[in-house]
């Protein structure tokens, strides 16, 4: 039996040798290939001297939300600092052309380029959408994320490389394949401890449908195959030369994950602080109206169905005396089809519940529109649980509405926090809670909330563009040594 077993293992051991030889040498191979690829496509500035190309995965840079004011802010940022720098923009946007997004660039976020950017679109984005996996999503978009990395690759190879939007299963191709410097703006971890602790607990999300929480089987195979995802999500990760988080939830995150600490660091998101300051703030007049405002992208995990009802709540609370009018303003970018099906299903969900013409919908608009609602409005309102920071919020805040926002992530650890002892907004966590405290912010008298909402605006001065621009320029230095 003994020899039996060498016998097999021997020749096993041997084969796996070679296998493992032939992958080195091809994988090397394909390193060389693409450097000299590199020096085939790359052309020499006016001076005569290469420009460093520094590239951005952003496979949806057209879509109008807070990553993408970071992505454009750290293009600007790059571009003031570094003379000899290209900026490259990897997207998908195929519908649009390069003036077409950066004009919309300065027309949502009010960003002006310095100089020009090149655009690398990809004709594979669809390999990265949710809709293609109905099931294992996490594993099926990080794996298409590859195939599409691959043809980012192809198509033109950085000096350094940049994911900005969270494909964290591309930084080993173009480091170890591209050759390049690596570097990461994490804004939400692809999978994070949380997300094991709702399958553990068999809890019902929007990422966690009904059929498995009631199944033991099932939640015991999805947590097995989280657990999976975290070690492989940990593993890419750290392969990392510079990581940049976005908020203290997440890096508490990427630490227990990815477990590379001496390169990380937190850099909170740009936030339009200054624009939405020049508002002028003053005591709320006599009014016949009162508007609630929610600024954020039209996906599911930022939960506007709670926010609905909870404003459902509230007006029937509010039409047992006489009292002003209250107007639900949502307000947010739609990427896809997918992302309209989700805006259709929201306005049916107020018909259902008689709300129809107390809500409205403001979508894609422009920056100027998006300030005039933020002025006029009362409340602030932000209901995603573990938001990873909340650009909205803070714009919200700077504005000068009354926050009220969810009891966790971002806003909770970072945002929503007392400043120099004093209130700056609220949380909540359900829809009672959310309904009781809006009904608690009207009752409040003007000069009340005025006191709060001045708070608020002094508090959310250190998330300005200034100081984006500082620490991300700290932060991506080791990757231009």
């Amino acid at each position: 039996c003994f020899r039996l077993l060498c016998s097999l293992l021997i020749p096993a051991l041997f084969l796996s040798g070679i296998l493992c030889i032939c992958l080195v040498v091809l994988l090397w191979g394909i390193r060389l290939w693409i450097q000299q690829r590199k020096k085939q496509l790359s052309s020499a500035g006016r001076d005569g001297t290469q420009p460093l190309l520094v590239a951005f995965f952003h496979p949806y840079c057209n879509a109008g939300g807070g990553g993408e004011r970071v992505l454009w802010c750290a293009i600007r940022t790059l571009q003031k600092k570094y003379r000899n720098v290209t900026c490259v923009v990897y997207t998908g946007d195929r519908d649009a052309t390069g003036e077409e997004i950066v004009e919309g660039a300065f027309r949502r976020f009010n960003i002006k380029l310095i100089h020009p950017v090149k655009f690398v679109f990809l004709e594979k984005r669809y390999l990265v959408e949710a809709s293609l996996y109905p099931h294992f999503t996490l594993l099926g978009q990080s794996l298409g994320s590859v195939f599409l990395g691959w043809e980012a690759l192809l198509k033109c190879v950085p000096d350094i490389y940049i994911d900005s939007m969270g494909y964290a299963f591309t930084l080993p191709l173009f480091k170890y394949l591209g050759g390049c410097r690596v570097g990461c703006y994490v804004h939400y971890p692809t999978i994070s401890t949380d997300m094991l602790s709702v399958v553990r607990n068999q809890d019902t999300r929007f990422n966690n449908a009904a059929f498995i929480t009631n199944s033991p089987f099932f939640s015991k195979f999805k947590l097995a195959y989280y657990y999976f995802f975290a070690f492989m999500y940990g593993l890419v990760g750290s392969c990392s030369d510079v990581i940049m988080v976005n908020s203290s939830w997440t890096l508490n995150h990427i630490l227990s994950l990815w477990r590379a600490g001496a390169c990380t660091s937190v850099v909170y998101p740009p936030c339009d602080v200054q624009t939405f300051l020049d508002i002028p703030l003053e005591v709320e007049k006599s009014t016949s109206e009162y508007s609630i405002v929610s600024v954020s992208q039209f996906r599911p995990e930022k939960d506007h169905p709670l926010q609905i009802r909870a404003f459902a709540k509230l007006l029937k609370e509010k039409r047992v005396g006489q009292q002003p009018t209250l107007k639900l303003i949502l307000i947010g970018g739609c990427r896809n089809q997918q992302d309209e099906e989700h805006v259709n299903n929201l306005k049916h969900l107020c018909e259902e519940l008689g709300i129809g013409n107390d809500v409205a919908f403001r979508i894609n608009i422009p920056f100027e529109e998006l300030k005039r609602h933020l002025a006029e409005a009362t409340i602030g309102l932000h209901t995603m649980w573990n938001e990873h920071f909340g650009i909205g919020v803070v714009e919200c805040m700077a504005a000068g509405t009354v926050i009220l926002a969810h009891n966790s992530g971002g806003p909770k650890l970072d945002i929503v926090v007392p400043y120099e002892g004093h209130i700056t907004g609220f949380l909540a966590e359900d829809e009672d809670d959310y309904a009781e405290t809006m009904a608690y912010i009207l009752s409040l008298s003007p000069e009340k909330r005025l006191g709060i909402r001045e708070n608020a605006r002094r508090s959310v001065r250190r998330f300005s563009d200034q100081n984006f621009e500082d620490t991300f320029l700290l932060s991506v230095e080791p990757l231009f040594k």
